[in-house]
């Protein structure tokens, strides 16, 4: 920005930079010419983005914790959701809350659980869904959520994505498991695959931070012989017989990998909120 210089008077701004504060990384980039300041948010919790002055057009993205990958023939977590918004700042504090991923199961002890829902400017993405599991002696189905997560064996029905509904979508559904492996967890970009241990579904690209990331990649569903890769986005792959699942990768959303038999599910990835707006 180039002053404008009045003889015998101040030096005047023509224009001033929006002021934005807040995030555990801020930096600039330029995109075509424009550039923008980036502020990322990756702490677990509850935390604030300052707008010092007025930001007449910011964009933000909003990823959710990925679920935790299920135990004893467990599916894949899902992928945390994933929606990419934009918002006008007024001179206040907004509220952030960066979702913690989900738990993955305990061979005989614990179910897994669903990742937490991250959100911004007043909107939301869900946490991923549970995977299907078996801890208890008894088949339940994948959870459902911003992904949902991928069914145990047995025919487990795999969870609905997208739930709560949001346009565009923020997720898809989890694959219904085999008779002898479990579906992988769905991603924020394709659901995750059906059958008898079973890829998760990738997660979908983005930009903001000014390179290319996928977020929210499903986690692989459990099989007793192979290995089923996580969605690309975070997604953990799965475990062989007793083993257990790779968790979901931190700052992507990624659902943790299901396991075989007798093993434990991986956990969930955390989320992530990212602000860019022009300066």
């Amino acid at each position: 920005m180039s002053p404008t210089t009045i003889p015998g008077k101040l030096t005047l701004r023509k224009d001033f930079s929006p002021v934005g504060l807040g995030g555990d990384n801020v930096y600039e980039i330029e995109v075509s010419g424009t550039v923008y300041r980036v502020h990322v948010f990756t702490t677990v919790g509850e935390s604030e983005f300052i707008a010092a002055s007025p930001i007449p057009s910011l964009e933000y993205l909003v990823v959710a914790g990925g679920g935790g990958g299920g135990d004893n023939w467990g599916g894949g977590g899902g992928g945390g959701g994933v929606r990419s918004l934009t918002a006008v700042a007024t001179v206040s504090a907004y509220p952030i809350v960066v979702g913690a991923g989900g738990s993955g199961g305990i061979h005989l002890t614990s179910d897994p659980t669903a990742g937490v829902d991250s959100s911004a400017f007043g909107q939301s993405a869900a946490g991923g869904g549970r995977g299907g599991a078996n801890a208890t002696g008894a088949f339940i189905d994948g959870g459902s959520g911003g992904s949902g997560g991928g069914g145990s064996a047995n025919g487990g029905a795999g969870g609905a994505g997208n739930t709560p509904p949001t346009s565009p979508s923020q997720g898809n559904n989890g694959g219904t498991g085999g008779a002898s492996g479990c579906g992988g967890g769905g991603g924020a970009g394709a659901v995750g695959s059906t059958g008898n241990g079973a890829a998760g579904g990738a997660g979908i690209i983005s930009t903001i931070t000014g390179a290319p990331v996928f977020y929210g990649g499903g986690g692989g569903g459990g099989n007793q012989t192979a290995v089923f890769a996580g969605g690309t986005g975070g997604g953990g792959n799965s475990a062989i017989g007793s083993g257990t699942g790779a968790s979901g990768v931190n700052g992507l959303g990624g659902g943790g990998g299901g396991c075989g038999s007798t093993g434990n599910g991986g956990n969930g990835g955390s989320g992530i909120v990212i602000v860019r707006y022009a300066i």
